[in-house]
């Protein structure tokens, strides 16, 4: 399983990728970071933390929950059902510059399904998509604004982001998809 980035180029990502947010809004102060569960909330997070140590400006974060808006959750009938968690935005999106973050881009269906979850929150002025990873294999118009790293991959593999604050340790790996 190749280790594609450690925890010090996971760390160097986010820098830079706060460093881009920087550079391209002039107005941070009209900026907010959502991130989408799970992994995308800590990266928000880590994003916020950047652009603060940067210009001083601490940019909030949100928490948004994307599962009764996945367009997949009711074709799978078996099982268990999927678990809700809380989607937290602690501030009014109307008007306002949202980052959306998530940690993998790949059909772009999440996307599509955070966005819609989103607007139910309000009108935002625009929204900005900032990914971790793209691994490509779009079956949705969704292009990424900021991006950690274009990773090409084969349908076959999986692209597993780890991070402390979920997983104990920062990486990203790829393996061979469970059939």
């Amino acid at each position: 399983m190749p280790v594609v980035m450690d925890a010090a180029r996971v760390e160097r990502t986010i820098a830079r990728i706060a460093h881009e947010i920087v550079e391209r809004n002039r107005d941070l102060d009209q900026l907010a970071l959502v991130g989408v569960r799970t992994r995308g909330v800590p990266i928000a997070r880590r994003i916020s933390e950047a652009v603060a140590a940067i210009t001083g400006t601490r940019i909030p974060v949100g928490t948004l929950d994307i599962t009764l808006y996945r367009d997949d959750l009711m074709r799978h009938t078996v099982g268990p059902q999927p678990v809700v968690h809380r989607t937290d935005i602690p501030f009014s999106i109307d008007d306002r510059r949202i980052l959306l973050v998530d940690d993998v881009l790949y059909t772009g269906r999440t996307v599509r399904a955070a966005l819609d979850a989103l607007i139910d929150f309000g009108r935002p002025r625009s929204i900005q998509l900032v990914v971790l990873v793209d691994r490509g294999h779009r079956e949705l118009p969704i292009k990424a604004d900021y991006v950690g790293k274009n990773l090409p991959t084969s349908p076959r593999e999986s692209v597993q982001v780890r991070l402390a604050e979920t997983d104990g340790q920062d990486e990203v790996v790829v393996q061979e998809a469970h059939a």
